[in-house]
């Protein structure tokens, strides 16, 4: 394999080769697209306990990508985080800073509002403005939208299915209540949209439905982790949040954020559509006689 000079060419690459790799590879993979920022600045000793590997399985994971070594691939990383922003060094190590083992209440507040801060700008990273915009025009121009998410995605699925219903957009959330989550999705169609969101570990009610959605044609928004998710090759659009899927508690700041913001986007969407409609009928704005 030749090395890529390009962080974005070489994520896809990592995301591409991950299910052809070792399991301590895949351990590594997971980390690197995870924590971009820590490979950058840490060593290879540092990134090898943090993916619970031995040093020797980095370096062969640098190599299997192309590189002569970890210093080579590092660079990469180095040079993505550089060009985001010229003071990020200082930013992660301010919060790694402020990291702290106090188990009172007070303490343990802090470290999860610690946790939700770097989630949101791991967020900002990941998606494109043009994957949002993709996302908010097919929400604000379906028949339908049909939402799932279950577990601790569902009150992903629960907010959006309230606040799209809102804007007197045609929206079904799809609970699964009494089992019959199939039954409820056979009612999707040709012009529908279905939104799907979901985490390690993935559900396989969602996968599944995803799958079937897919194979339909039926556009499938996804919201999830990262480019190892399962999802990723299911949907129309897939947007990463890129949580930490080794953290015990896992917060939905971020994915509740990005929510929100296709319901401000698709409800901004609309409203162009409706300042558009006359000029493209003809007809005079205000109520039809």
């Amino acid at each position: 394999m030749n090395p890529v000079s390009n962080y974005g060419e070489l994520k896809e690459i990592i995301a591409r080769a991950c299910p052809d790799l070792s399991g301590h590879l895949r351990r590594i993979a997971r980390f690197a697209l995870e924590h971009p920022n820590d490979v950058a600045l840490s060593t290879v000793a540092a990134v090898a306990k943090s993916a619970s590997v031995q040093p020797s399985a980095v370096i062969r994971f640098a190599n299997t990508l192309g590189y002569s070594g970890f210093s080579e691939m590092q660079q990469i990383f180095r040079e993505n985080l550089l060009e985001r922003s010229d003071n990020y060094r200082e930013r992660i190590h301010q919060m790694r800073g402020r990291r702290t083992d106090d188990k009172s209440p007070a303490g343990i507040l802090h470290q999860l509002v610690t946790d939700a801060i770097g989630d949101l700008g791991r967020m900002e990273e990941n998606i494109a403005f043009a994957e949002i915009a993709a996302a908010t025009e097919l929400i604000a121009t379906c028949s339908r939208v049909f939402i799932l998410a279950q577990r601790r995605s569902f009150p992903i699925a629960s907010y959006l299915g309230y606040a799209l219903s809102r804007m007197e957009l045609r929206t079904h959330l799809l609970d699964g209540v009494g089992g019959m989550l199939k039954e409820s999705f056979g009612a999707v169609s040709r012009g529908d949209v279905l939104i799907v969101a979901s985490f390690p570990s993935y559900s396989t009610e969602v996968l599944e439905v995803a799958a079937k959605a897919n194979e339909m044609g039926i556009p499938v928004i996804a919201i999830t982790d990262g480019p190892l998710s399962p999802l990723r090759d299911l949907s129309r659009v897939c947007l990463e949040v890129g949580v930490d899927s080794t953290r015990v508690f896992r917060s939905l700041v971020a994915p509740m954020c990005l929510a929100q913001a296709l319901v401000v986007g698709a409800g901004y969407h609309l409203v162009e559509q409706k300042k558009e409609l006359p000029a493209k009928t003809g007809k005079p704005r205000g109520k039809t006689p």
